[in-house]
């Protein structure tokens, strides 16, 4: 469904035909299932039937962010090399964000590169960390500040595993196809805002999610297509992530990286309207766009501005002493074209906004 060179399947019931998909995209002699906890219990012993119970190893990492490390990475690299995994391996993600970054990092390294199909089980994960091919880990210093771009095999996104998935998930991942619509699409930005109050409110979920998830993966896929290793136009994918990441981080990954790039969204489109950069009135839209989706809008009490904008110099977006932003001029329409697609933004604008 997409001009990237792996197909993305979106199809509700399709995690049944796992076997039939991975088979045709990524042939291989084994496979190393690797998932988290939670998700090893709902669906890891179907993922491996469906596989080939004498041709899959599931291997299981903890839920969470804090799992998303070198040593991690280190554990499961070992692993595949004691069950005698070879270069006719290939990895199969199962999971959210967390399990997709480190697994497709496992797959770019193993060997110097091994196939990977991505089976997404979060709204998150099924519009964002599964499309593009960014694989990595986090440090001390920051989040994904050790990884590599490395395209799938493909990728299936079966919107019933959102059937299982916690209420709060499903805001988490509401947040990033806000921010699809602010990049790229006012007419997306819209539907999604009427989907997501819709599903909150107890509406039927089954339809419109997978419209939302059809049109996230569009958009994404869509800027990647064009520019698929971040040399420009794919940095308007980071709105909301540069002052998110920061956060995230201080918080102790308490806080769920949606919950985070809503924060960034909110803070960084107030920089944008500060810094001369956005009409008037596209901050407050996003954020009550933010707030309606039950996500937080503002920066958490005792995270002091100094040290958000120390975490963020560390951060990958820092050229020549300042951070560069990627910002909206409106809901739809991105700043930058004549600058490489960010905007450089002085530490005393960003102050004034945090405080």
């Amino acid at each position: 469904m997409t001009n990237l060179p792996y197909p993305i399947r979106v199809e509700s019931g399709s995690f049944a035909g796992l076997g039939g998909l991975v088979r045709e995209v990524a042939p291989a002699h084994r496979y190393a299932i690797i998932t988290d906890a939670n998700v090893a219990h709902l669906y890891g012993k179907a993922a491996a039937s469906s596989l080939g119970i004498d041709q899959a190893d599931v291997l299981v990492i903890p839920a969470g962010e804090s799992s998303k490390t070198r040593a991690t990475w280190g554990w499961l690299t070992d692993g595949l090399i004691t069950r005698g995994f070879g270069r006719d391996s290939a990895v199969i993600s199962l999971g959210g964000g967390v399990v997709l970054d480190l697994a497709g990092f496992v797959a770019a390294t193993y060997m110097r590169g091994i196939p990977i199909v991505h089976v997404p089980t979060t709204l998150l994960a099924m519009i964002d960390a599964s499309i593009g091919g960014k694989s990595g880990v986090d440090t001390v210093f920051g989040k994904n500040l050790v990884g590599a771009f490395y395209r799938p095999n493909g990728v299936l996104v079966d919107p019933l595993f959102l059937e299982t998935l916690p209420r709060n998930e499903l805001r988490t991942g509401f947040a990033e196809a806000l921010k699809h619509g602010v990049i790229a699409d006012r007419h997306y930005f819209d539907s999604v805002v009427s989907a997501m109050t819709g599903v909150l409110n107890g509406a039927a979920a089954g339809e419109s999610l997978t419209r939302l998830i059809e049109g996230s993966v569009a958009v994404k896929a869509g800027i990647v297509g064009r520019d698929e290793r971040e040399d420009g136009l794919r940095k308007i994918l980071n709105f909301g992530h540069t002052v998110g990441h920061a956060v995230e981080m201080l918080s102790g990954y308490t806080l769920a990286h949606g919950e985070a790039v809503a924060i960034g969204m909110t803070v960084e489109s107030r920089v944008a309207e500060r810094a001369g950069v956005a009409i008037s009135g596209t901050a407050a839209e996003i954020r009550n766009a933010v707030v309606a989706a039950g996500l937080p809008g503002s920066v958490p009490r005792g995270m002091s501005a100094d040290r958000i904008l120390e975490v963020m110099r560390s951060d990958k977006k820092t050229r020549g002493g300042f951070v560069h932003y990627s910002l909206p001029r409106s809901i739809g329409d991105m700043a930058g074209s004549e600058s490489g697609w960010t905007v450089a933004v002085k530490d005393t604008i960003v102050r004034e906004v945090l405080l």
